[in-house]
């Protein structure tokens, strides 16, 4: 019998598609006789061009595309799963996890310079309110300028001579799943800026009872990664943080069937830094994810959240009768 065709969301910015087409193939791959049609969906993060990306509250690349699979409209999503909240809406479920991708961050020059070579008061480019506190624990020095737009976007920012920037951050996996190699980069080490939770791991959405795309999903899942991202995103839930703090976590998978997971959060000035740290079970990562915001907690993120009384609005979780009225 031939497989029923499968529609996939996704955001349509260059970056999303070539991750979505990157995922349509894996299906393919796994499912000879598999038909995938990609539907792209507007988000209100691609709408909104006004403003750093912290001001807007969680959710803004995923709420829409998750309206789209509520209503029926898409049968999966794809998603960078460092834009996905940690906690998905009624009806809706995480329900693969392909192979990762570098998770790290890499500093972008015009000359290939370490962050480390930067002169005093360079100019470096970020909207994320992580990379922008970690950086400035490490390098008080640096000016830190917004700046929006996707991977092409800021690239061109970066090289064009009238601008007014020396250096930009960029996720890793971007640059590769785009190709730029041309774009002359330098790992930023762990030690300084660990990733985002969930950065360099793409995650499919689908219904939680739609038991036949959820198969179809699941066969290009990757053990590994998955238990990674979820000891991740168990942190972030565990810290209940929301916007207000810079939040930052990286999953590692050992051979031996052990999960290593690092975590830091920081002050938005980047002047107070708590770190964290555990080993556990592969198959218990919630547990470790749990456990290493507790750490956290105990180590001073406490107080910085209880400080940081200011939190952007969240978007409220969504229902089948709001996508219903949506669509």
């Amino acid at each position: 019998m031939t497989p029923r065709p499968v529609v996939i969301g996704t955001r349509g910015s260059r970056l999303a598609l070539a991750q979505t087409e990157m995922v349509a193939a894996a299906l393919r791959r796994r499912h000879p006789r598999l038909t995938v049609r990609l539907e792209v969906v507007s988000t209100e993060g691609d709408r909104v061009t006004a403003g750093a990306l912290p001001s807007w509250g969680r959710g803004v690349f995923v709420r829409d595309i998750e309206l789209a699979l509520l209503h029926g409209r898409i049968d999966l999503a794809v998603h960078s799963l460092k834009d996905v909240p940690p906690q998905t809406p009624d009806g809706l479920a995480i329900v693969a996890v392909p192979p990762r991708a570098d998770p790290g961050d890499v500093l972008v020059t015009a000359d290939g310079r370490r962050l480390d070579d930067l002169p005093a008061g360079a100019r470096v480019g970020t909207s994320s309110l992580r990379r922008d506190a970690f950086l400035r624990a490490c390098r008080p020095d640096l000016r830190i300028v917004p700046v929006r737009g996707n991977v092409d976007t800021r690239w061109r920012k970066l090289l064009d001579p009238d601008g007014e920037l020396d250096a930009i951050v960029l996720a890793a996996a971007g640059l590769e799943r785009l190709g730029l190699a041309e774009a002359r980069r330098t790992p930023i080490p762990f030690d300084v800026l660990l990733p985002a939770p969930g950065q360099g791991a793409l995650g499919l959405e689908g219904r939680a009872e739609d038991g036949y795309h959820r198969e179809v999903a699941a066969g290009i899942t990757d053990l590994g990664s998955e238990a990674a991202v979820l000891a991740e995103r168990s942190l972030v839930r565990e810290l209940d943080s929301g916007c207000r703090l810079p939040v930052a976590a990286l999953g590692t998978p050992r051979p031996d069937g052990t999960l290593h997971l690092q975590a830091a959060v920081a002050t938005p000035d980047g002047r107070r830094v708590a770190r964290a740290a555990a080993w556990g079970r592969l198959d218990e990562p919630q547990s470790l994810g749990q456990a290493v915001a507790r750490g956290l907690l105990e180590r001073g993120a406490a107080e910085m959240l209880a400080q940081a009384t200011e939190a952007p609005p969240s978007i409220p979780p969504l229902s089948v009768e709001e996508a219903a009225r949506a669509w």
